[in-house]
């Protein structure tokens, strides 16, 4: 077979020439990937008609990548590479944006370490968001970790999803109409652990035959709720949503047995435009109620009966219009469920929910920006 060695100028969009390719070589636009006794060829144009098809295929990482200014993170990024280098031997770190941006990919699609370093090297669409090449080097799964752990332990996550708070204003999608506040619980794997170790374990105590390695392992900080009739065990994401945009303005991370409104005014907006708070009706009750009259807030709050005590009509009747703004917030949930499934913790312990779930929150409010820009 014939090869052409002439440099070939290649779009943004196609690998670069000459790239050291592990499966093959890029001459002239021809691509030749060897899989095992097989040899395919790719022309000058396919990866182009390529993405041009995922494109057409509603791929919302180009939005992403394009619309988000990723370089105003870096900052606080940056803390995790603060720590002096012992040594300039090794392999030079990944970039913090890149792996920022790998971190998005993970919380948008629900993948575990594994599974993300395996999808970064198999599909292109992820690859194109991070502006990897074949022969480029990909994080691989303890790398992924590790970083996460860094952001975790340096305590920066909160301030990533204020950071992007505050680009959304710039943007003109500060908070308006009134805020949404509710919670959902996040499962965590179940423990195995007889009645008495549950006893410690609620006392705030860790029992004394736990080897050190079983410590690590166990999560002390996650709890049974239940809901519907049904038992649950893990964490509650609490959101607070404007009513306008559906971003989430802020959230709190706490074990699934606290109750919904012990967080209530924690969350609470004081930048929204308007002074309506709507929620169900959990949150309601004499000290909330005049909590927010207190704070000029005007409640909109759902009301419950009981066995032994109805509704009214007209009770009913203001529950069905207050559900019509409230019901929002059930869309956040929903997009979060639809994209990426129901979240399970794979990690242990309340800080590094906390973690998982802020950037959950926040892998969230970039996609919904993406939408609101309409591009």
């Amino acid at each position: 077979m014939l090869e052409f060695r002439v440099p070939l100028k290649i779009s943004e969009f196609l690998l670069p020439t000459y790239t050291n390719l592990t499966t093959g070589v890029l001459w002239s636009g021809i691509e030749i990937i060897t899989e095992g006794s097989i040899m395919m060829q790719t022309g000058l144009l396919d990866w182009q008609i390529r993405f041009r098809q995922l494109d057409a295929g509603g791929d919302p990482l180009p939005k992403l990548k394009k619309l988000v200014d990723w370089e105003r993170f870096r900052p606080d990024l940056e803390i995790v590479r603060d720590k002096e280098r012992r040594s300039n031997a090794g392999r030079k770190a990944f970039d913090v944006i890149l792996m920022f941006k790998v971190l998005v990919l993970q919380s948008l699609y629900n993948l575990s370490d594994e599974r993300l370093e395996f999808q970064i090297r198999d599909r292109i669409s992820f690859m194109r968001f991070l502006g990897l090449t074949l022969g480029d080097a990909v994080p691989d799964e303890k790398t992924i970790w590790l970083f996460r752990e860094q952001l975790t332990e340096a305590g920066v996550i909160k301030r990533l999803f204020e950071e992007f708070e505050a680009f959304l204003g710039e943007k003109g999608f500060s908070a308006k109409r009134g805020q949404i506040i509710d919670a959902s619980i996040i499962a965590a794997p179940r423990q195995r652990n007889s009645r008495d170790e549950n006893r410690q374990i609620k006392a705030g105590e860790t029992p004394e035959d736990w080897s050190e390695q079983k410590k690590r392992q166990k999560d002390t900080d996650a709890r049974w709720t239940q809901k519907n009739g049904q038992n649950h065990y893990g964490y509650k994401n609490h959101i607070d949503v404007d009513v306008k945009h559906k971003l989430i303005r802020d959230y709190e991370v706490t074990p699934a047995s606290v109750h919904d409104s012990q967080v209530f005014e924690l969350l609470l907006d004081e930048g929204n435009s308007s002074r309506d708070v709507w929620a169900d009706s959990a949150y309601r009750s004499e000290e909330k109620l005049e909590a927010l009259e207190k704070s000029r807030f005007r409640e909109h709050l759902q009301r419950k009966g009981c066995k032994h005590k109805k509704l009214t009509e007209w009770e009913k009747k203001g529950n069905r219009t207050r559900s019509r703004i409230r019901s929002r917030v059930e869309h956040v949930f929903g997009v979060q469920a639809m994209r990426a499934g129901d979240l399970i913790l794979r990690t242990t312990g309340l800080i590094r929910a906390k973690a998982k779930i802020g950037l959950r929150n926040l892998a969230y409010n970039l996609d919904r920006f993406c939408v609101l820009q309409g591009v």
